[in-house]
């Protein structure tokens, strides 16, 4: 025994003092030329600082992008345990400038709502507005859940992590949005999509890159798309286009692409089809009537001009689009340049109010279903996002987050430590589709459950009802704003029509049926 904690020994002493020379004499690293060996604790420590700061050294609510917290709230919400917490906030409420408090009502009308942890997963929870019905699209239809699966392509996200999102889709009536990588067989499992064309039109390209109106619609036509989305720019990275090396495009992303296999797929900045707002809205009334689907734009928000020009050529001339969804820069599940991804495009409350404003400035917003994504599936957020004008939004990381990511921040490396980031078929073989879709599935339904609470509380039945009254920002302890008076809303904007109102209203208290139908079925715009 001693002989061989000898050589151990030996073995040991050898490697630090083989370690110490190679030190000294690299030119690379000035730290360990000066401090051979124990300069390599640093690099260590660089390494695991993240999952230090994580899970040892940050507060609950300090860490970003997602503190503990509303981490904690996801997971326990995707696995249907209780997500309360006891002893009070601790939220620096009444020192926090810009603080939302949503104001709940003394009396309400109607019986109390159920109070337990478990209660109201069953929640019915359609839009307000029928997608598509005021353009008259031949498949206009009523979303069957305001909380729905964002962009988020096959390739960025791993096989088995598309399956799961789709399938928990599939239970809860949530659309699932393709992003712009195309449709795969992982988008086939149950769930209604939302085909994304982004600049390089995955999915539906000819040879040369170029858009392909016949295989936009043989595609449309042979799996359950329910609507077409133009993506302009997105949170993470607006007005840069993508990039998947190489070695990193599978036979299968290749097919699902249309491009070809082992070689760099490129995304371009911009679209090919249309160069201004005039030529883009002849682009989506081409896609409208060529496929009678609801066609609408998704954008991060930059320069205004554009939605200016968006929204008079909407109101002089008969084309527009069916939606518009709004990417905060505080979103994104891509890789982006440290720059963008921090500093470029608007947040979403300053992004999406400012473009709300113009189309209800032309009384148009009652014709337009407005989506709202960027950190919107957490419920005080989501609630914001109502008020403002929201009619649905979209969730990504969280819920990449119900599906078992650990914000390990990895997502450009391709070594996801849970397998959703990533194409390496070890890590992706630990995430099982099937056990993932109900961890997701219990996410979207729990979010539902909490945003018909908390419109209870404020005195609606659904949280597209909630108003800009109901809401207050809170600056320092001795004043706070109501919600319109800070992003400029007139009174009675950032709701519904009279007629949908009225029409949601029915269907949440069970005088009508929800989910997808004809617009004459539907109710009224």
């Amino acid at each position: 025994m001693s002989r061989r904690r000898s050589a151990v020994a030996a073995g040991a002493a050898t490697t630090a003092a083989a370690v110490v020379v190679r030190d000294l004499f690299q030119r690379r690293h000035s730290l360990l030329r000066n401090y051979p060996l124990i300069g390599h604790a640093r690099y260590l420590l660089e390494t695991v600082g993240p999952e230090l700061r994580q899970y040892i050294v940050a507060s609950n609510d300090e860490e970003r992008p997602f503190s503990r917290d509303q981490r904690r709230w996801i997971y326990s919400s995707s696995k249907k345990e209780n997500n309360y917490f006891g002893f009070g906030t601790d939220n620096d409420v009444e020192y926090t400038s810009g603080y939302p408090v949503i104001k709940h009502r003394t009396f309400n009308p109607g019986s109390a709502p159920a109070s337990t942890p478990e209660a109201g997963h069953e929640v019915v929870l359609p839009c307000a507005k029928v997608l598509g019905e005021a353009r008259r699209r031949r498949n206009a239809f009523r979303p069957e859940s305001v909380v729905n699966i964002s962009g988020m392509s096959f390739g960025a996200l791993s096989a088995n992590a598309i399956e799961a999102l789709n399938r928990g889709a599939a239970l809860t009536g949530a659309l699932h949005n393709t992003g712009e990588g195309g449709i795969s067989p992982y988008h086939r499992h149950g769930g209604d999509l939302v085909f994304q064309l982004g600049t390089a039109y995955f999915g539906c390209r000819d040879a040369q890159g170029r858009f392909d109106l016949t295989r936009l619609k043989d595609l449309v036509a042979e799996a359950p798309v329910r609507a077409l989305e133009i993506k302009l720019s997105q949170g993470a990275k607006p007005c840069l286009g993508g990039f998947l090396p190489g070695p990193k495009v599978s036979a299968e992303i290749a097919a699902t692409r249309g491009v070809a296999a082992g070689r760099d797929c490129v995304s371009p900045s911009r679209h090919a089809e249309f160069t201004d707002a005039d030529s883009m809205l002849d682009w989506v009334e081409l896609l409208a009537a060529e496929t009678g689907l609801p066609v609408g734009i998704k954008s991060a928000v930059g320069d205004i001009d554009a939605w200016y020009q968006i929204a008079d050529l909407m109101a002089d001339t008969d084309r527009g689009v069916d939606f518009i969804t709004i990417d905060g820069g505080e979103g994104g599940t891509g890789a982006a340049p440290l720059l963008f991804s921090d500093s470029v495009s608007l947040p979403f409350l300053l992004g999406f109010s400012r473009v709300y404003r113009v189309f209800a400035e032309r009384n148009l917003h009652e014709q337009i279903t407005f989506v709202g994504s960027g950190k919107l599936g957490l419920p005080d957020n989501a609630v914001l996002a109502f008020a403002l004008g929201c009619d649905m939004v979209n969730v990504a990381r969280e819920a990449m987050l119900s599906i078992g990511c650990i914000q390990a921040q990895k997502c450009h490396t391709d070594t996801c430590p849970t397998g959703v980031a990533t194409q390496n078929s070890w890590l992706t073989r630990g995430l099982v589709p099937d056990e993932k879709a109900t961890r997701a599935a219990n996410y979207i339904t729990t979010l539902r459950r909490d945003l018909v609470k908390v419109s209870q509380a404020c005195g609606v039945e659904h949280p597209g009802l909630i108003s800009t009254d109901s809401v207050e920002i809170v600056d320092g302890r001795q004043g706070s704003s109501p919600l319109h008076e800070v992003y400029g809303y007139s009174p009675g904007m950032g709701l519904p029509s009279e007629a949908d109102r009225a029409a949601v209203i029915r269907l949440m208290t069970g005088q009508g049926s929800g989910g997808s139908a004809p617009p004459s079925a539907a109710g009224p715009s």
